[in-house]
């Protein structure tokens, strides 16, 4: 990450409080150098579900008559992580899937990073699919893949994927 190798820059040249206070500022400045998140902030993105009700959930089309995320609910979730919009190196993404229930507002919604190593929007999204196929199968209750999923999409991965 540029903030580390700056820190480190800064560090040996002019000492490390100088180089704390510029990389505190850079990352003040600069938002899309800030960490990336790689799981949501629970007081930001807690989740929230829509239906428990697989009847709908397992119909084909689902997810379109339920998504409807704006383009300005999209930039307040990016502000709120402090994250510019435009960087093209996230997604505004569903903690909980519209797929197994997940309800499409602000609660719901954190910048994913589409670059994070190993984990990352594209990992993520196999998660998803896997849960969603797994609940309408009848393999795992609607409740307990919205609850993992929330609580920790990583540990649910490797429960159920295994490691990357």
């Amino acid at each position: 990450m540029i903030t580390s190798t700056l820190a480190r820059f800064i560090a040996l040249s002019l000492g490390s409080r100088f180089a704390a206070a510029c990389v505190l500022l850079l990352a003040l400045v600069y938002p899309a150098y800030a960490a990336d998140p790689i799981l949501p902030d629970p007081q930001l993105t807690p989740g929230a579900v829509l239906t428990t009700d697989l009847s709908k959930i397992c119909q084909p089309g689902y997810t379109k008559t339920v998504r409807h995320t704006s383009g300005a609910l999209k930039r307040e979730v990016y502000a709120e992580y402090n994250i510019k919009p435009d960087s093209g190196r996230y997604e505004v993404d569903h903690l909980i899937p519209l797929e197994i229930g997940g309800a499409d507002v602000k609660e719901n919604l954190w910048p994913e990073s589409y670059g994070t190593k190993p984990w990352n929007a594209a990992v993520k999204d196999k998660l998803e699919n896997y849960l969603h196929v797994e609940a309408c199968a009848g393999h795992i209750p609607i409740e307990q893949a919205q609850k993992e999923i929330a609580e920790d999409w990583i540990v649910a991965y490797r429960k159920y994927l295994g490691e990357l």
